[in-house]
């Protein structure tokens, strides 16, 4: 069935809504959020808006879920002009849903943008688009511990054109999916090899953006990375700096409680990231983001300067490093509590369960 909007409010866009008919049922969904995993489940609706030169942001709907269709000469399968965002949704014991800190995936979304040479979406627009596909998939946002609905957000462009500028054409959509705890068994140290064949970014490219190029150079390392037995992959910028793991940012913790974070151009800037440091100064937790030599890692973990290591991003929140691993070397790492604490501070509040002094919650189903 078709719900078309009558109007909208000045900054708001009227969207149409076509609900799923082959929805899945009560029982069906039940099922599913028992142990959806991630990224496997997929919610019954998805959020589609279209963008031209002529006619900017434009025919905004909720429709089901389902394939999409493009151009064999779409502009971004020839020349990757993609960008996307991650973000969670969380139902709390009052049943309210919530999401974190959107404004700053906006905000983050729109600069990425501007790098790819693609249109910003609007603030008010990315926002309302959250709320629209609550609405309709509300009931997919699971109840269980630490589950949440994962939020991707991402644009594109389909001009049918295979000049080499920016495209005429983007489409941006939002889709769900209904993740369980990403430590079955509880939070537990991962082991991170050393990359020093590859990079992931260069000075005055699209590391600080988040685009799916970036990840796709991370795959081969994290493949090798796989081969020596570790979890994940470091990189280095072109100074031999740290740099970030091939999703998540790093954290040092200093001896005299100092956190220390890598700052380059070449760094997503994590919106997990920097709530966890938010937190940390709070306790009174000096806060330094500077270039981090891969040499004053070692040399600080083997004097006992460097306390604690971790990794964080959306998926996991925070990870606690427990060894890097190059060619012909084993760093064991130094086992800290500050990461998992501030992990549960921030999951607390993520959940609801405890109180949100900073207005990072945005409430989705009212």
């Amino acid at each position: 069935m078709t719900d078309p909007s009558s109007g909208a409010e000045p900054g708001r866009l009227a969207f149409q809504v076509t609900k799923n008919l082959a929805a899945a049922s009560p029982a069906e969904r039940a099922k599913k959020l028992e142990d959806p995993g991630f990224g496997t489940v997929f919610t019954d609706h998805m959020v589609d808006i279209c963008w031209s030169e002529k006619g900017g942001w434009h025919r905004p709907r909720v429709q089901p879920y389902g394939p999409i269709s493009l151009d064999p000469a779409a502009a971004v399968l020839h020349y990757a002009q993609e960008i996307f965002e991650g973000m969670k949704a969380y139902r709390h014991s009052d049943g309210g849903i919530y999401t974190f800190r959107p404004e700053q995936n906006a905000r983050r979304f729109n600069r990425s943008a501007r790098r790819l040479s693609m249109p910003e979406l609007p603030e008010e627009h990315f926002l309302q688009a959250l709320h629209e596909l609550i609405a309709v998939d509300g009931a997919w946002v699971p109840s269980g511990a630490e589950q949440t609905l994962y939020l991707r957000p991402f644009m594109f462009a389909k001009e049918a054109f295979l000049g080499v500028r920016p495209a005429k054409k983007y489409a941006f959509y939002l889709i769900g999916s209904p993740a369980g705890s990403y430590f079955s068994g509880g939070v537990k140290p991962v082991s991170i090899w050393l990359s020093e064949k590859y990079a992931r970014a260069a000075e005055g490219g699209t590391g600080a953006a988040k685009t799916g190029g970036n990840y796709a150079a991370s795959l081969l390392p994290q493949a090798e990375a796989a081969e020596h037995g570790c979890d994940q992959v470091v990189f280095l910028d072109q100074r031999g700096n740290v740099e970030e793991l091939g999703g998540m940012n790093v954290v040092f913790v200093k001896k005299d409680g100092t956190l220390v974070t890598p700052a380059s151009e070449t760094i997503l800037d994590g919106v997990t990231r920097n709530s966890i440091l938010e937190l940390a100064a709070d306790r009174g937790h000096a806060i330094e983001r500077r270039p981090i030599s891969l040499q004053e890692w070692r040399d600080g973990v083997a004097a006992g300067d460097i306390v604690e290591a971790f990794a964080c991003g959306t998926a996991a929140v925070v990870t606690p490093i427990g060894a890097l691993r190059g060619d012909g070397f084993v760093d064991e790492q130094p086992t800290g509590s500050l990461g998992t604490s501030l992990r549960e501070e921030l999951t607390d509040i993520q959940y609801g369960r405890r109180e949100d002094t900073r207005g990072w919650l945005r409430r989705l189903d009212a």
